[in-house]
């Protein structure tokens, strides 16, 4: 294993940062391999509060390790993993940029001549798109957990066929917004690299089983493209669906949320799947029920909701 200075910058108090990448099979410090081919790069944190993305990158770090020592990092390939490209905020324990509060992943493709989350996702990106194949953590949009699955937008380069090697239950489509434009995926993506997100089932805590599953599956993918030596047996064969084709259930009432049912549960038409509890004097405001059979994609996991809000994500069961 080798570490490579990714970006550097200047803090007014606390000096130079560097953020680094941890590139495996690529030679060490004192030799690197010049020649390694750049197979895949992995991308962890970039907000403060990712800290199950963080996590997963130091599993895969400590796994990678173990096949680097044991030579099963396919001779010629290398993998690059950068855990975090903001962790003066994870220490701080806040969400974005310290200093003016903006949000990387919307940063991109960047500006050298920019303000520094801007200079950072230019140069992230210039090193990123050398590679063939890209992985990154993000968090989802929603607060709450969720079925662990693969996330690509509608770019024109996006590849269902490999999304499907990771083994994941489910590979979403989605379709573009205009806030996209300033994301990673989507600037890999019109770079040349073959980018994937793998939303592993939470963010600002950190859950075991989800993260040890995204490990596994990236695993899985870099086996099933001949990048390591892994025995890479098991996963899921995968639904590929769009997100649109998703049920929202909202709330009906403000108060605190007694949730029924957790993800990837099968419910049926009118199972109760939560009440709202007027949070003054504890009596049950309305109850949530489900609009159809399906599963439980996504739940909210607040202890208050707010009236005609998403609590539920639910994928219609098609065929009984």
């Amino acid at each position: 294993m080798r570490k490579e200075v990714i970006f550097s910058y200047e803090t007014p108090f606390s000096g130079e940062h560097n953020i680094y990448g941890y590139i495996y099979g690529g030679g060490t410090e004192d030799k690197p391999n010049p020649r390694a081919d750049k197979s895949a790069a992995i991308v962890g944190a970039m907000r403060g509060n990712e800290y199950q993305q963080l996590y997963i990158c130091s599993l895969l770090s400590k796994k990678l390790a173990e096949l680097e020592e044991d030579g099963d990092i396919v001779q010629g390939k290398s993998i690059l993993i950068i855990p975090s490209v903001n962790y003066s905020a994870l220490n701080a324990g806040h969400k974005f940029w310290l200093s003016d509060d903006s949000d990387i992943n919307r940063e991109f493709p960047g500006n050298p001549d920019g303000p520094a989350t801007s200079r950072l996702a230019y140069s992230l990106l210039e090193m990123l798109k050398e590679y063939t194949y890209g992985i990154q953590l993000p968090s989802f949009y929603m607060q709450g957990k969720f079925i662990p699955h693969v996330r690509m937008m509608k770019t024109g380069h996006e590849s269902t066929n490999l999304a499907n090697l990771f083994g994941l239950p489910f590979v979403l489509m989605n379709d573009m917004r205009s806030f996209d434009e300033g994301t990673l995926n989507y600037n890999w993506q019109l770079a040349g690299t073959e980018a994937f997100s793998i939303y592993s089932g939470g963010t600002d805590r950190i859950e075991e089983k989800f993260a040890d599953r995204a490990v596994y599956a990236i695993l899985r993918f870099l086996s099933r493209m001949g990048i390591i030596k892994y025995n890479s047996m098991g996963g899921n064969i995968s639904t590929t669906m769009d997100e649109e084709d998703m049920i929202n259930i909202k709330s009906g009432d403000a108060g605190f949320f007694r949730d029924k049912v957790g993800v990837n549960t099968e419910v049926h038409r009118g199972e109760v799947l939560a009440e709202i509890v007027d949070p003054m004097d504890g009596h049950v405001k309305s109850q949530v029920f489900a609009p159809t059979d399906g599963i439980i994609f996504f739940a909210q996991d607040q202890p208050l909701v707010y009236e005609n809000v998403v609590i539920y994500k639910m994928i219609r069961k098609l065929h009984k």
